[in-house]
């Protein structure tokens, strides 16, 4: 997908949209970094230095992931999404929490981490978010 179908997708599904939903694009199919790496390399009039081609220009490594990194994001934690009248716009909507109860857990939260307190950190954590594990 080009910059420009992104931006039109987002502006038309602003539209769309109601009031307090969470709005999914569908970008279409997921491309491998390699591949995106490589068209790079090429586009620029560059070679890709490898086992074949000891003389190329930028050689690409494959590292793995890093600490916290994922191969996919979740999008929603616990609603389906519904379609739209886009093909590829869909909204769900989410729970959420008031926020005169939200911000005094914030605080409180807030305090425990400067404390140092890990154990009611994670407990309060595991509270406000009990889709987390």
């Amino acid at each position: 997908m080009t910059i420009k179908e992104a931006v039109e997708l987002v502006l038309q599904s602003v539209s769309i949209a109601e009031n307090g939903d969470v709005v999914l694009l569908d970008m279409g199919k997921p491309v491998k970094i390699k591949y995106l790496a490589e068209q790079l390399v090429r586009l620029s009039g560059l070679r890709i230095k490898d086992e074949k081609n000891k003389n190329g220009d930028i050689e690409i490594k494959c590292t793995g992931l890093r600490s916290g990194e994922k191969l996919y994001e979740e999008l929603l934690i616990d609603a389906k999404s519904k379609t739209t009248k886009h093909p590829l716009i869909y909204r769900a909507r989410e729970s959420s929490t008031e926020l005169t109860i939200l911000l005094p857990k914030i605080n409180l939260l807030r305090e425990y981490l400067y404390k140092g307190d890990k154990k009611s950190s994670f407990k309060l954590l595991a509270e406000l978010v009990p889709e987390w594990k």
